[in-house]
Order: structure tokens, then sequence, then C-alpha cells
């Protein structure tokens, strides 16, 4: 049995179809439903209740069941509609479709005709968010790969600046400007350790106090980056906690990434921000990678498997839809091919009659069959301009 709780607003007036469509069809099936009496409540309530569906009377005591459809487009309520009509308000239906309906119902209907019709109605609505959800989906992932991407551009323009440019100090400076660029910090310097007395000196720096500045290629202890220099481990610090800290002077965050040779640490690469907004893990893996420019290469091949996983998901995400929609078509150039025989013949044996009948039909009968004629090419041009749709 269904178990879904999509919600369905029956806007009906006679207590017998409601108590048929509501209560003894829709709610044993697990669907919410929400009945209004009249068309000014069922607008109120599409705004409160959000339906999925709205199934509603052509003939209502207030406003008409189109009037509904009018009012419910400009209140903005995107929920499809299926219309309830007599047998013999065709036309009525007709104009409904015009003005928006999904859907029809012929009344006096069964249970499996209300099951049918809500079905096929609740299909589209799926289809519809599915289509929704993947486009959220790709743009997300779009943003996410377009910021992969420049972060990526970064990197291997450090990467390639390593084996290209010869002068140390102009290499160093481009580091700096990478990891500054990468985690989105307000200024970072690179520290390297004097092979003889082992202690740190500044070799680079990005956006730095003059005074600080011009200590280039001299000893300089920012208080926090001996910390993980016994450690050899990433320190993430940033509000309160960083006060103690010399490094508070100049951000109230700071992220500190050991640069190590044979898991030796030869130098600290350091950011900071001016605000207490901390690292993230992302920023601290980015970081890394700028220190240890040596395993450029092997972070470019993970994040560019993640990106090409991804993507191959979201293209057999994107073929299921298409699909999805393919049977969709099918479906309807099949009810097209059975309507359209069967409404020929009948047209057909309608006029022989009104032809070769001429002497047996009194006025009356003609002009019946006439109408039901002109109502069936009605039908036979609706089935035509849906075919032209697909």
């Amino acid at each position: 049995m269904k178990t879904a709780r999509e919600r369905i607003l029956l806007v009906e007036n006679d207590p017998e179809i409601c108590d048929l469509i509501a209560r003894q069809t829709l709610l044993a099936l697990g669907y919410q439903v929400q009945v209004a009496r009249q068309a000014a409540n069922a607008i109120q309530e599409a705004s409160r209740f959000a339906p999925d569906i709205v199934i509603t009377d052509i003939n209502l005591p207030d406003l008409s069941g189109k009037d509904l459809l009018v009012a419910l487009n400009s209140q903005g309520v995107s929920a499809p509609v299926i219309v309830i009509a007599q047998k013999g308000m065709e036309n009525d239906l007709i104009q409904a479709f015009r003005l928006g309906a999904t859907d029809y119902l012929l009344w006096p209907a069964r249970e499996a005709e209300v099951v049918a019709a809500v079905e096929r109605v609740l299909k589209q609505v799926r289809a519809r968010r599915e289509r929704e959800t993947l486009a959220r989906q790709l743009k997300q992932t779009n943003d996410e790969l377009q910021q992969r991407v420049r972060e990526l551009t970064t990197i291997f323009a450090i990467g390639k600046a390593v084996t290209s440019i010869t002068n140390q100090r102009e290499l160093f400076e481009k580091i700096v400007e990478g990891a500054v660029y990468v985690t989105e910090a307000d200024a970072g310097w690179l520290l390297l350790r004097h092979e003889r007395d082992k202690v740190f000196t500044l070799a680079a720096q990005r956006n730095l106090p003059k005074a600080i500045a011009a200590r280039l290629n001299q000893p300089w202890d920012d208080g926090i980056s001996s910390l993980v220099a016994l450690s050899g481990e990433s320190l993430s610090i940033s509000g309160e906690p960083l006060a103690r800290f010399k490094v508070s002077q100049l951000g109230q965050s700071a992220l500190v990434v050991p640069v190590k040779l044979k898991k030796e640490v030869i130098g600290l690469l350091v950011v900071v921000r001016k605000e207490p907004h901390p690292f993230s893990a992302s920023n601290r893996t980015l970081l890394e990678a700028v220190a240890d420019y040596a395993s450029i290469s092997m972070v470019n091949a993970r994040l560019f498997r993640a990106l090409e996983d991804r993507a191959r998901t979201l293209q057999q995400a994107a073929d299921v839809a298409l699909a999805n929609e393919r049977k969709k078509a099918d479906l309807i150039n099949g009810l097209q091919r059975d309507l359209v025989q069967p409404l020929s013949k009948a047209m057909k044996a309608i006029d022989s009659m009104l032809v070769g009948e001429t002497t047996r039909l009194n006025a009356a009968q003609k002009g019946v069959l006439r109408s039901a004629m002109e109502n069936l090419q009605t039908i036979s041009n609706l089935v035509q301009s849906l075919k032209g749709e697909d």
C-alpha cells in the first residue's frame, strides 16, 4: 500500500464527494488531506498547507473552480490542480485546462479513478522536484568546482615556480603569496631554520607591519611557531586562546603548518586573519599542500579523482532523469495513439448518420448529432495540440 505523505488540498462542498475522495480513498492510502468547503477558504489553506496537489470542483458555492485556478495562480500557488466536473461539462474542462489545470475527474467517479488521477499528477510533481534538486546540486557542485579550480591553479603555479624560479627569495615570496590566497588570510610569513644555529629566520612575508618586514633574513619569534616546531603538527588557533601569544598583535586567528624534510621540521608557514574567524579544515589542508610543495602532484591527483567521481555521479543522475523524461514522452505518445483512432471512428460514424440517414432524423436529432460531432472535434483538436506540444 502507498505510504507517501504528500499533501492534498480538496476543495469541495458536497459531503458525499468529500467523503469518497478524502476519507475513503486518499486518507486510507496515507496522504495528508485538507478539505476546504469554499474557494475563499481554499486560497488561505493553500498558502498555509502548501499542498502538493489541489483537487477542486468546477461548481463551488462562491467561486467556480475556474475562478479558483486564476486566484491560485495570482497568489503564486504552483501546485498542480485536478478539476472535478460532471459528465457533459467538457467545455468547462477545456477552459479549466487553458487556465492551468493538470488533470480532471468526471463525476461520478470510482475510487480507482481518483487514485489514478492523483498518481498521474504526483508522478509529474516528483519528477519536477527531482529535476529541481538535481539543478541545485549541479549549481552547488559547480561553485565548489570553481573554487577548487582556483585553489588548484594557485597551488599549481607554486609548484611550477618551484621548478622554474631560481631566485630563492622570489620563490619564498611566491609561496607566501599563494598561502595567503588559498587560506583567505590577511597576512602570512615563512620562517626557515638556519642550518648552523637552528634559529628560525624570517624568509618571506606578506602584509606584515614595516617594523617586522624590515627584519627579513633575521631571526624572529612570533611566539607560537616554536610550539609547532616542537610538535611537528599543524596548529589552528583563534579568539581568546590566541591572546596570550605575541602573534595576537597581528591578528585574532592563526594557522601554522610545519615545512618538513624527511619528518624533520625545517620551516614554518604561518597565516593570520584580523578577525577571530577560525581557519577551516580545508584551509589547513591547502596550506599544508603549499608548505609541502614536493607532494603537490599527489594532492592534485587526489582532488581530480574526487572531481571525476562527482562528475560521474551527476552524469548518472542526469541519465536517470533523461530516461524518466523519455518514459513520460512514450506514455503521452501512447495515449495520443489510443485516442486518435476511437475519435476518428466516432466522428465518421456520426458523419455517416448525418449524411446517410437524413430522411429518418428530425431536426432535434440532427442537432444532437452535430453537437456531438463538435464536441468530438474539440477533443480531437485538443489531442492534436498535445501532440504538437510533445
